[in-house]
């Protein structure tokens, strides 16, 4: 009368290493232009009447990660996207508020936010599976 029932995982799909390799290069990508977006939006796309701000540091904390994300680590890969969470925020925030080429930025730094948080979070699960 006792039936053994199995709780056990299925076993997780083989994951390729060009897989890996290409949501390691996205990451990088996305990464990269996501600083330089930065940069360009409050040096010259929003720039006020004095000229470029001190807003412009805030591209800084994107170079945090940037060195973990380049060797791969996957520490890196975990924590990283937290950080990217506050950029995509003040993306949508100012892509709402702002008109013309300001607005346009704003949805490009969510848009970039989110290819960043999207391929990390899957690099960090596939590379633990490859290893």
């Amino acid at each position: 009368m006792s039936s053994s029932t199995s709780t056990a995982k299925p076993a997780a799909a083989p994951v390729s290493a060009a897989r890996v390799a290409l949501l390691h290069w996205l990451a990088i990508g996305s990464l990269l232009a996501l600083i330089a977006l930065a940069l360009a939006w409050e040096l010259s796309i929003a720039a006020g009447p004095a000229g470029p701000g001190l807003l412009a540091l805030k591209a800084l904390p994107l170079l945090l990660p940037m060195f973990g994300i380049l060797r791969g680590r996957r520490y890196t890969y975990q924590w990283a996207p937290m950080l990217v969470l506050a950029y995509f925020i003040e993306g949508v925030m100012r892509g709402y508020s702002d008109a013309g080429a300001s607005g346009a930025a704003g949805w490009g730094q969510a848009f970039l936010a989110v290819v960043f948080i999207v391929s990390a979070a899957y690099y960090a699960r596939d590379a633990h599976r490859r290893a």
